[in-house]
């Protein structure tokens, strides 16, 4: 499969998650953490306008794209539903977020979290076809999409959009047979329409990190890298992955990638043993796969911090002691609790996981607010 020339190398700075300073994004570190990363050999950034409320983008103008020349990187935004409404809000949408990454051009524009009832929205207000025209005027190099759905569903917007020149989907090991996600169908859609694939979730929201015990013994006694490691280079090394993203809030998350993805080399026979031990251990677990995006914060009436609650939960499942309970009451302490869900939907209508969250908040609200 043919890769896009500027594309360096097959691992991507995914902007979702950046380093902090309380609330606010600590420019002197992203700084530093891009140099790195462009000093590594890698070029390719990826943003949307609802990554960290807009902050995503301006601090990429001030971190990367105001401090080396435009040739220099890739560069991936997204049209993201709930900031148009008609086909004419959009161009105006799209020169904002020119305007707030600093360019004059997107390398790679997604039509961002495609499932069924966005992709109907999309094509009704003619979105593909603006970003089309865009392309054609030179202010996106590529069109392509990112995708949170079936894989029936993908195959009907390929077989209708056969211009699409790439496809993001989230792709891991434990996702890998998920019957919600379908990994591995969606990966094997966008091979038969030949679409390079980029990988998002590769480490799943930082679920594949901090593993449960089990499931760690297992990748430690490889001795050999980081639980990151071996969960981003099985992501790669499948044929038509085009790039891996992950998003890095610390310069020590960014070297560790870097020291295996610079001279890349897929999992051997040994490794992919252990991986299929750790999804085994997963599968037996039937932990809540969020991905903590926080998406379903953002339109929660309530406030609910629903990711930290089921980070909770899991914590409970995995080691069944105080402290996620502890968790819990610090995150509710000034803020709603599971159990001041008014059951809207609204957490459900934009959740890429496909998660039943009114029941899971049934579930957690059970565990930890109706102790005797």
């Amino acid at each position: 499969m043919a890769y896009f020339e500027k594309v360096k190398k097959n691992f991507g700075f995914g902007c979702m998650r950046l380093p902090m300073k309380g609330d606010e994004v600590d420019y002197e570190e992203f700084s530093k953490m891009v140099d790195t990363f462009l000093e590594a050999g890698f070029n390719y950034f990826d943003t949307a306008r609802g990554y960290m409320d807009g902050r995503s983008e301006t601090a990429l103008r001030k971190c990367l794209t105001s401090r080396y020349p435009r040739e220099s990187y890739i560069l991936t935004n997204k049209l993201t539903h709930g900031y148009f409404k008609t086909k004419e809000d959009i161009r105006p949408f799209f020169e904002s977020q020119l305007e707030a990454c600093g360019v004059d051009y997107f390398d790679f524009y997604l039509m961002h979290a495609q499932t069924a009832e966005y992709y109907r929205d999309f094509k009704e207000c003619r979105a593909y076809e603006t970003a089309f025209a865009l392309k054609e005027e030179g202010k996106i190099r590529h069109v392509g999409i990112s995708f949170h759905d079936r894989a029936e569903v993908l195959e009907q917007i390929l077989d209708e959009y056969p211009q699409i020149e790439a496809v993001q989907i989230q792709f891991n090991y434990v996702d890998y047979e998920d019957a919600a996600v379908e990994g591995r169908k969606c990966y094997e859609v966008c091979v038969r329409h030949n679409k390079p694939v980029i990988v998002m979730e590769p480490v799943k929201g930082g679920n594949l990190v901090n593993l449960p015990k089990e499931a760690g013994k297992v990748l430690d006694d490889l001795k050999g890298g980081s639980h990151a490691s071996y969960a981003i280079r099985f992501a790669a090394g499948f044929d038509g992955i085009m790039m891996v993203l992950s998003g890095m809030g610390t310069m020590e998350q960014l070297e560790d990638n870097i020291s295996y993805m610079k001279d890349f080399q897929p999992l051997d026979e040994r490794e992919l043993a252990a991986v299929q031990k750790v999804q085994e251990i997963f599968r037996r677990m039937k932990l809540i796969p969020c991905t903590a995006c926080r998406y379903c914060i953002s339109g929660c009436p309530m406030g609910i911090p629903i990711p930290e609650m089921f980070a909770a939960m899991n914590t409970q499942k995995i080691y069944q002691d105080w402290n996620s309970s502890w968790y819990y009451e610090i995150h509710t302490k000034d803020r709603a609790k599971a159990s001041d869900c008014i059951k809207c939907g609204k957490c459900e209508e934009v959740c890429p996981q496909h998660l039943k969250i009114r029941e899971l908040l049934e579930m957690v609200s059970d565990q930890f607010e109706n102790r005797q």
